[in-house]
């Protein structure tokens, strides 16, 4: 069986060859919109979903398709990718000594099903100077990752806790994507996916 990764992130490819020495890197290119009405602890699992959706809908229904996306949350907020100097400055300042929550939503698809899940890792800041915020600003660390630090590299020096799963920060969850895949793929793909009515109607056939 064929995996793919719809994710162009150096981070997650390295995490993901600890499940499978040999996959494919296929990125969507989706826009990343979701409803407006959709909390932000939800829109990282949406976006991993139409991610894994739109590769498996381009010929690659065979393989499984893996989606991802995370997303960094304070006060009820989303802190994307920073776009400039200013925008990693207003970013380290607002996680400056307080709580965030870093969630990835993860998706499977194969054979027209899927299987998604979030994780969630509370992270804790210490307080930052000034002198901390400008001298990370100014190389090139904060500016390809959601929140505008890396755990992994430089960032863990702000670090003070977390609760959670580290890798789920550094963007894969990879412990539980194990399990997940695991789960997912033990189930009968030559077989016909029943609905909820389906499964209701046998259900009470069975008690007559």
């Amino acid at each position: 069986m064929e995996v793919i990764l719809a994710s162009a992130s150096p981070r997650r490819k390295k995490l993901l060859t600890m499940l499978y020495p040999e996959f494919r890197v296929i990125v969507s290119d989706i826009r990343e919109l979701v409803p407006r009405d959709m909390t932000v602890d939800k829109c990282p699992e949406y976006l991993a979903c139409m991610k894994a959706e739109s590769i498996a809908a381009n010929g690659n229904d065979k393989s499984l398709v893996i989606g991802c996306d995370t997303s960094v949350i304070i006060d009820g907020k989303i802190l994307n990718k920073p776009r400039s100097t200013s925008d990693a400055r207003t970013m380290m300042q607002l996680l400056s000594g307080r709580v965030h929550q870093v969630i990835t939503g993860c998706c499977l698809y194969y054979m027209g099903r899927f299987q998604s899940f979030s994780e969630v890792t509370d992270v804790e800041f210490y307080p930052l100077t000034e002198q901390d915020i400008e001298q990370y600003i100014v190389g090139t660390e904060p500016y390809d990752k959601a929140g505008g630090y890396g755990i992994q590299n430089k960032g863990a020096l702000f670090v003070k806790g977390i609760r959670g799963d580290y890798y789920n920060v550094v963007g894969l969850p990879i412990s539980r994507l194990k399990r997940e895949i695991e789960t997912f793929m033990s189930q009968d793909f030559t077989q016909p996916l029943q609905s909820e009515e389906d499964k209701k109607d046998k259900k009470n056939k069975g008690r007559k």
